[in-house]
């Protein structure tokens, strides 16, 4: 276990805020405060685009697999065509 030692104006903030005397004990309030808000955020910015897609991110996600696939196989079909384009210059 490590030692945090806090500047007397950070000790005293922290019981200010928290209402909490022990310094480890008013961080660990303000640490959880801290993550549940961006956690808050987080979920907003995550249903903003679950609402501009209609979908979860699951959902995008194997739609998006498939367009991976759709955009490999289209490359594989152009390149086949140039290919057999040059061959037939070629011949």
């Amino acid at each position: 276990m490590s030692t945090l030692v806090l500047p007397k104006g950070t000790a005293q903030a922290l019981r200010d805020l928290t209402g909490e005397a022990r310094p480890e004990a008013a961080l660990l309030l303000v640490l959880r405060d801290a993550l549940t808000y961006r956690l808050e955020q987080l979920k907003k910015e995550l249903r903003s685009f679950e609402t501009k897609y209609g979908m979860t991110f699951n959902e995008y996600r194997q739609r998006w697999e498939a367009e991976r696939d759709y955009l490999e196989w289209e490359a594989l079909v152009t390149r086949q065509r140039r290919l057999e384009d040059i061959y037939g210059w070629l011949t």
